[in-house]
């Protein structure tokens, strides 16, 4: 009989394309493996609010998100770790004094800061030039993230993480050393050319939100398989029994993972599976 697998997706440059579209191939590859009684999962940066109906639609078991802060299984919530109100209040005060621009990603919602809208939008672009997307120099902040809510109370209890433009990598470091209780990290770059800083709940990552689920699942860590593009996906790579990287994904990576595939572009996820086995 054939040993069911339990599948961990990214969702950004791995199920869908730095453009933020499915991939046909990555979404008929879901369909057929679930078929087979295999179980899909994304595993995602993103917080509940920013996992669109179309990704739902394309049939999950369950997610992942905000880095491994929250997990869900058949529509059932097994972990949500939170900022308390304490700490978003911190966060927002001292972002505010730095003049920093900001969002809140809830599970209820994304809410921008005041002026995020505007000095966003070329941080956005840039980003979504170094991740090849055509068209990139046009889009705007509210393109990239269509549900946000501007004009918001910001002091809020169920934020799961807080992502925020970097003038320069010293505002990264000073929010490290400023909140040594929590997890501070970038994004959108490396070291210096990173674009965003990003605070969260402490000794969380997707490896963790992993366990928490295969614990429920009563499921071994062997049995996983786990496709990621970016540095925040290694330890969800390293945690599972099968660690596959995208083409398009960083060096980093790919020099870690077990397998590497074609791009998120190029037919990558559906290469993955048919090539392990998975359809």
């Amino acid at each position: 009989m054939e040993r069911k697998k339990i599948l961990f997706l990214d969702v950004d440059g791995t199920l869908v394309d730095y453009e933020g579209r499915i991939q046909k191939s990555a979404a008929e590859a879901v369909r057929l493996a679930r078929k087979r009684g295999h179980r899909v999962y994304i595993c995602t940066g993103r917080s509940r609010a920013e996992v669109y109906p179309e990704i739902w639609d394309i049939g999950l078991d369950g997610m992942i998100g905000g880095n491994g802060n929250y997990v869900e299984d058949s529509g059932q919530v097994i972990l949500h770790r939170c900022l308390s109100s304490d700490e978003c209040r911190r966060i927002v005060d001292w972002l505010h004094e730095r003049k920093l621009e900001f969002y809140l990603e809830c599970n209820e919602g994304l809410f921008g800061s005041e002026h995020f809208e505007t000095a966003g939008e070329p941080v956005i672009q840039m980003y979504s030039r170094r991740k090849g997307a055509k068209d990139s120099g046009l889009q705007t902040v509210r393109e990239a993230f269509p549900d946000m809510v501007f004009g918001a109370d910001l002091y809020r209890n169920d934020v799961n993480k807080i992502s925020f433009i970097l003038n320069s990598y010293e505002d990264y470091l000073d929010a490290k050393r400023e909140f040594s209780d929590l997890k501070a990290g970038t994004w959108g770059g490396v070291g210096e050319t990173a674009l965003f800083g990003d605070l969260a709940v402490k000794h969380i990552d997707k490896a963790y939100a992993m366990d928490v689920l295969l614990e429920h699942l009563h499921a071994s860590a062997e049995d996983t398989v786990a496709f990621g593009d970016a540095k925040v996906d290694i330890p969800m790579l390293e945690h599972s029994g099968t660690g596959v990287a995208m083409g398009n994904g960083g060096e980093e990576i790919r020099s870690m993972a077990d397998y590497v595939t074609d791009d998120v572009e190029h037919d990558g996820l559906w290469k993955a599976f048919e090539r392990l086995g998975l359809i």
